[in-house]
């Protein structure tokens, strides 16, 4: 999946959630289901859900059921083209000349 970079402030506004950010480096590690991230963050479930279901929203989560359990689990394309746009900003060569003001 390619990030769109009108989408990036979305995706990096969504990330800079410290929760957020906790969730999907837990997710990284291992794919988890709800009760696993209440137990590791310490959260009520409502919060962790809520969190989830904006990541999900975003394509930076997907699900996978499992019996009575739904895991959830990163797709890191999402994060490996953020990433890229926000190479290619940081190595786009300087424009040799400034645009006049006024």
């Amino acid at each position: 999946m390619s990030v769109d970079l009108r989408s990036s402030p979305t995706l990096l506004k969504l990330l800079g959630d410290p929760v957020r950010w906790s969730i999907v480096q837990r997710l990284a590690a291992e794919d988890l289901c709800v009760c696993h991230l209440v137990e590791d963050l310490g959260l009520a479930q409502p919060l962790v859900s809520h969190h989830l279901r904006a990541l999900r929203s975003a394509g930076i989560v997907a699900t996978e059921p499992c019996g009575a359990f739904t895991y959830y689990l990163l797709d890191r394309s999402v994060l490996a083209s953020l990433a890229d746009a926000l190479t290619e900003l940081g190595t786009e060569p300087r424009r040799p000349q400034r645009r006049a003001c006024g």
